[in-house]
């Protein structure tokens, strides 16, 4: 029920301290009895490949320094818990009140990802039904699910021009 009113809030951590915040406040919410309040915190990184000299290894980045992202419901108790915990500066909003991000906000930050299920795999014949090339069929070249895109090979003004578009714009044709 409550993860129904749960929304994603961003608090501002000091410079290193993101995971430590973000583990001392799952602990907090668990000590507390809060898990059906604060549902999820995430400290969103990324996996970058770095080149020292002829070195090469993978190091993860946070995408977002002094940052965590907390899913919960926002109440007095809440508020208190998160604000108070050690490292936290404050949640990122005008005023004391904090302002929860949009789902458009959520998925174009990466804290949440949509799965897609697609009906189609390469080879197969589809019609794209969004976006500028509305109504147009090509055929499947290239799926990226972890990308969310699929590359389309359309037939426009006689040539082969491939598109690039996210998996829920194209539709399998049907035969």
């Amino acid at each position: 029920m409550a993860d129904q009113e749960a929304k994603w809030y961003v608090v501002h951590t000091y410079s290193g301290y993101e995971n430590k915040v973000a583990a001392d406040l799952m602990t907090t919410a668990e000590n507390r009895n809060l898990q059906d309040m604060i549902v999820d915190v995430k400290v969103p990184t990324e996996i970058v490949t770095e080149t020292v000299g002829d070195k090469t290894k993978e190091v993860e980045n946070k995408i977002y320094p002094c940052y965590v992202f907390v899913k919960m419901v926002y109440t007095d108790e809440t508020w208190y818990v998160v604000r108070n915990i050690r490292g936290c500066t404050g949640f990122v909003g005008p005023g004391s009140k904090p302002v929860p991000l949009t789902d458009a906000e959520v998925y174009r930050m990466g804290v949440e990802t949509r799965s897609v299920k697609v009906n189609y795999s390469v080879g197969d014949s589809v019609r794209i039904i969004d976006g500028p090339l509305d109504d147009f069929v090509g055929v499947v070249e290239e799926i990226d699910p972890d990308k969310n895109y699929v590359r389309v090979i359309v037939s426009m003004f006689g040539r082969e021009t491939p598109v690039e578009l996210e998996l829920g714009q194209a539709e399998l044709l049907e035969d």
